[in-house]
C-alpha cells in the first residue's frame, strides 16, 4: 500500500453576503498537502453549525438527516481511497473531489505513463520508425526518474499534479549530482521526461506544463577532426584482436564516407550499386532524418 497524507473536513462557506446565516457545507480534501474543496449541495444555518466537530449542532430531525449524510459521504470517499491504496494506485486531492462529482476517472501516474509510451516505442521498433538505440535511451531515462523519485520522494511513483518547477530543477541537480551526468547529457535526459509529461498535457492529466518556466542552454563542445597523419596510423594499426580489427575498419569506412554509426551499422550489401558509368556509390537512406542519399565509394585521395 502506498502511504499518503491525507485528510477530509467539512465547513460551511461564507456567503458573498455575509449578513445571511444559511450557508452551502463544503468538503475539503487534502492529500499530500494539495487541497481540493467542492459543495456537498447541502446547507445550513451557521448558528446551528459546530466547526469543530464538524457536524450540526442539535438532536433536531434536521440535524440528525445532514450528520447522518455527512457522516455517509465520509465514508464514501475514504472506502473508495481505501480501494485506490489496496491496488496500490496512486491518488489525489482532485482524484477524490473527482469522485464526489461522478467525474472520477483514473489517469497514469508518471512512471506508468512514461512505460505506456516507452512500450509504443518498443513495438514500433519493429516497423522501423524508431531505432533501438532510441528505445533503449528512453529505458535508461525512466529508470533515471524512477531512482530520482524514490532518492527525492521516498516513493515508488507519483502523480503527475505534484510535478512543478521545483521539481524539473531538483531533477536537473540529481542528474548532475548523484548521477554525475555531463550538462548536454543531462538535458537529454530531461528533454526525454518532458515528452512524457507534454503526452500527459495533452491527455489533460495535468492543466500545464511544470516544464515551461525551465530554462537550460547546453554546452558547447569543440569537435577536433583526425588529422590526416591521425587516420593514417589508426589505418595501420595491427591489433592481435579480430573483433577490434573489425571495428577499426568500420570506422575508417565511416571516416571516408561520412556515415554515422547506425547508418554504418545497417548498411546491407544490397545498397552499395553500380552507377551507368561503372562507378559504385552507397544509396541507402539516414536512420535519423529518413531521407535518401547517395555516396559515391572513392580510392583514397
Amino acid at each position: 500500500m502506498l502511504e499518503q497524507s491525507y485528510g477530509l473536513s467539512f465547513f460551511l462557506k461564507s456567503p458573498r453576503e455575509k449578513s445571511r446565516t444559511i450557508r452551502v457545507v463544503y468538503v475539503r480534501i487534502t492529500v499530500d498537502g494539495i487541497s481540493k474543496e467542492c459543495s456537498t449541495k447541502r446547507q445550513w444555518d451557521v448558528t446551528r453549525w459546530n466547526q469543530k466537530e464538524e457536524k450540526a449542532i442539535g438532536t433536531k430531525e434536521d440535524a440528525k438527516e445532514l450528520n447522518f449524510f455527512l457522516d455517509s459521504f465520509k465514508t464514501k470517499i475514504n472506502s473508495h481511497r481505501t480501494e485506490l491504496l489496496n491496488n496500490d494506485k496512486l491518488i489525489t486531492a482532485v482524484d477524490l473531489i473527482d469522485f464526489v462529482n461522478g467525474k472520477y476517472k483514473r489517469h497514469n501516474s508518471v512512471l506508468e505513463e512514461f512505460q505506456e509510451h516507452n512500450e509504443e516505442i518498443a513495438s514500433l521498433v519493429k516497423t522501423g520508425e524508431y531505432s533501438d538505440g532510441t528505445r533503449e535511451r528512453y529505458v535508461t531515462a525512466r529508470s533515471h526518474v524512477a531512482e530520482f523519485i524514490k532518492y527525492k520522494y521516498g516513493r515508488e511513483d507519483l502523480p503527475f499534479s505534484v510535478l512543478n518547477y521545483e521539481f524539473v530543477k531538483n531533477y536537473e541537480l540529481y542528474l548532475k549530482t548523484i548521477r554525475n551526468c555531463s550538462n548536454n547529457t543531462s538535458l537529454k535526459y530531461i528533454s526525454n521526461f518532458k515528452k512524457i509529461v507534454l503526452r500527459a498535457v495533452a491527455k489533460e492529466i495535468i492543466p500545464k506544463d511544470p516544464f515551461k518556466l525551465f530554462t537550460s542552454k547546453k554546452t558547447k563542445l569543440i569537435k577536433k577532426p583526425l588529422t590526416k597523419a591521425e587516420l593514417q596510423r589508426i589505418e595501420e594499426k595491427v591489433f592481435s584482436s579480430k573483433r577490434l580489427a573489425v571495428v577499426r575498419d568500420v570506422f575508417v569506412f565511416q571516416c571516408y564516407t561520412g556515415l554515422s554509426y547506425i547508418d554504418a551499422f545497417q548498411l546491407k550489401w544490397n545498397d552499395i550499386k553500380e552507377a551507368d558509368d561503372g562507378s559504385m556509390w552507397i544509396m541507402s537512406s539516414r536512420q535519423k532524418s529518413k531521407s535518401g542519399t547517395d555516396i559515391p565509394l572513392l580510392p583514397k585521395a
